[in-house]
């Protein structure tokens, strides 16, 4: 609180993030309920901002023991208000809480009389919540996504034919996809972050070209960088790493595709018997939800009789992150569908060779066999064999390892992606970071 109220003083341009649903804060539980990449987005991008010469609030919901307001930094903070009494609410029906929400921020705004730049909301639950706060404030409002309603919908009708009705009860379709289509129409810019999703504002949501920017996400380019090997080598010993070593980690979420990956691995054991898949999933304090897919891809493990083989390594720290990345021969980002999939682009900056879904947009800022690979995770033998590439061809593998690195740098970088929020928001005729959407999709040289 008292760095809050210090803030106040600063005389800096102060700039409103939303960010309603999961575990939002300075040291988030990343893996925990409807915590992971948005999170470390919405983080990263608020501490860039920063650095610009901005006072940063990240308002986000009070729920079960957590405090009023956590300090990030000097200029960075995250301010809970408090909705829907003190239990944990599925981002899925958060919005039905939202109006209480916003009657209790705006008491807090006008309490200590802030004044806001602009406001940037994350997913469509905070969007709406931006939106009326955009609406009291007369303040402009930038709302991004980070997913779509109608494209997950999509693929996973497409995916799992039959399961319709289960598919809604739990990800409530119908009514995210109503309240998209009225909240990207009223907001003042919505950022996309890949060019599938440009498109499909446009072409699905019927929205106009110009009201859409597309900004990738970013990475910490301080922690994600390559290393030696023989930095590489002792971090393996500390992690207790042998073997060629794959590596996927993330949420326990349906869309993740860690069960498609454990189906894939029998068939890169059979080309590669030195492999262990390592999958840091899971924790101490999983949902039943989580529970139930944890417990299937251990039955699954149990049933291809590859115990020997897969590692259940559990929640990785924030700390030992970049680390892991760089422990690991090969990381995959096995995913039924996936807008953009910040893990892969750390594990490329790591310098770690990286196989990404098919289903999603971040093939289109890489070339094959030279950035990353690319494969299909509901084509078990497509993924398997993609993986067994990496270990094949060395000479490939190391030119993933570089030129992967130098992609992520070259498109990807935080302080970047900062400097592309302002532009959009404050519309300057400079260009400085600027990364144009053709920048996604490299021309093909043959020969190269």
């Amino acid at each position: 609180m008292d760095s809050f109220l210090k803030s106040l003083d600063s005389g800096r341009p102060r700039i409103m993030m939303i960010s309603t649903h999961g575990y939002v804060a300075a040291n988030p539980p990343l893996g925990a309920a409807d915590t992971g990449g948005q999170v470390v987005y919405v983080l990263e991008l608020s501490k860039k901002l920063a650095d610009l010469g901005y006072e940063v609030d990240i308002w986000t919901r009070q729920f079960e023991d957590q405090p009023a307001f956590d300090e990030m930094d000097e200029h960075v903070r995250v301010v809970r208000v408090p909705c829907g009494g003190k239990d944990f609410i599925p981002k899925e029906y958060l919005y039905k809480k939202l109006p209480e929400w916003g009657e209790n921020a705006h008491r807090l705004i006008v309490k200590h009389g802030l004044k806001y730049q602009f406001i940037n909301s994350h997913y469509w639950d905070a969007g709406m919540a931006g939106q009326h706060m955009s609406e009291v404030l007369g303040v402009p409002h930038v709302h991004t996504p980070h997913s779509l309603g109608l494209w997950k919908e999509r693929q996973m009708h497409q995916d799992f034919p039959g399961e319709e009705e289960a598919f809604e009860k739990q990800y409530n379709f119908k009514r995210r996809v109503h309240h998209e289509h009225n909240l990207f129409r009223e907001s003042d810019l919505v950022i996309s972050t890949t060019p599938v999703q440009t498109d499909m504002l446009v072409s699905d949501y019927d929205l106009p070209a110009k009201k859409v920017k597309m900004i990738p996400p970013g990475y910490d380019d301080n922690r994600f960088f390559a290393v030696s090997d023989a930095s590489r080598q002792s971090i393996r010993q500390r992690f207790g790493f042998s073997g060629r070593v794959v590596l996927a980690l993330g949420r326990l979420a349906e869309n993740k595709g860690y069960d498609l990956l454990v189906d894939a691995f029998p068939l890169v054991l059979q080309r590669e018997p030195e492999a262990v898949l390592h999958l840091a999933v899971g924790g101490d304090n999983m949902g039943e939800n989580e529970q139930l897919i944890y417990d299937d891809l251990k039955r699954r493990v149990k049933e291809y009789g590859i115990e020997d083989k897969v590692v259940f390594g559990g929640y990785v720290s924030d700390d030992d992150l970049p680390d892991i990345y760089r422990a690991a021969d090969c990381f995959v980002l096995c995913s039924r569908y996936e807008p953009f999939g910040m893990t892969a682009i750390e594990a490329m900056a790591s310098g770690t060779p990286t196989i990404v879904t098919c289903h999603g947009g971040l093939w289109r800022a890489t070339t094959y066999g030279r950035h990353a690979l690319i494969a299909d995770p509901f084509d078990r033998e497509d993924l398997g064999l993609t993986i067994t590439k990496v270990f094949k061809y060395p000479l490939m593998g190391r030119r993933l390892s570089t030129m992967g690195a130098h992609r992520a740098r070259s498109l990807f970088t935080w302080t970047g992606i900062a400097q592309q929020v302002l532009r959009a928001v404050e519309a300057r005729s400079t260009k400085p970071f600027s990364v144009l959407d053709d920048a996604w999709d490299e021309p093909w040289n043959e020969g190269d």
